[in-house]
């Protein structure tokens, strides 16, 4: 595999960048809210249910969860385990590959809870800007 230099660094010949490029799609299924939201809750605290991940998740639909939890298993990025019981008994995980995305997660995470105010401040300045443009 060929390597370029680009803003981000040495990557392999797969660039975001380029239209139709694999890791464009995979970029914005980990970049999407829930998607971070639930490898970050897994990341915290481990195996969860179905259910805990929707409770520590609030404001997401079923639905979006589970549509969610599949593209990341998909992805290979959890593992969904289930247990032969009535009711059926179903834990969601990281995987390997998952855990690699801890570090990189967390620092966004604390990067914008950091800088929340001054978006905020700049979003205001923006809004006001734009309302007398009306």
């Amino acid at each position: 595999m060929t390597s370029a230099e680009n803003v981000t660094g040495t990557v392999s010949s797969f660039d975001p960048y380029e239209r139709g490029c694999p890791s464009r799609d995979l970029l914005d299924q980990i970049g999407s809210k829930w998607a971070v939201l639930v490898l970050g809750e897994l990341g915290r605290n481990g195996t969860s249910r179905f259910g805990r991940l929707r409770q520590a998740l609030a404001g997401v639909s079923e639905k979006m969860l589970t549509q969610t939890l599949r593209t990341l298993e998909r992805d290979g990025l959890i593992r969904r385990t289930v247990y032969p019981e009535v009711p059926p008994h179903v834990e969601y995980e990281l995987t390997a590959l998952g855990q690699t995305l801890r570090e990189p997660l967390k620092a966004l995470t604390e990067w914008s809870v950091l800088h929340i105010e001054e978006v905020i401040t700049a979003r205001d300045a923006y809004d006001a800007r734009t309302e007398r443009t009306r």
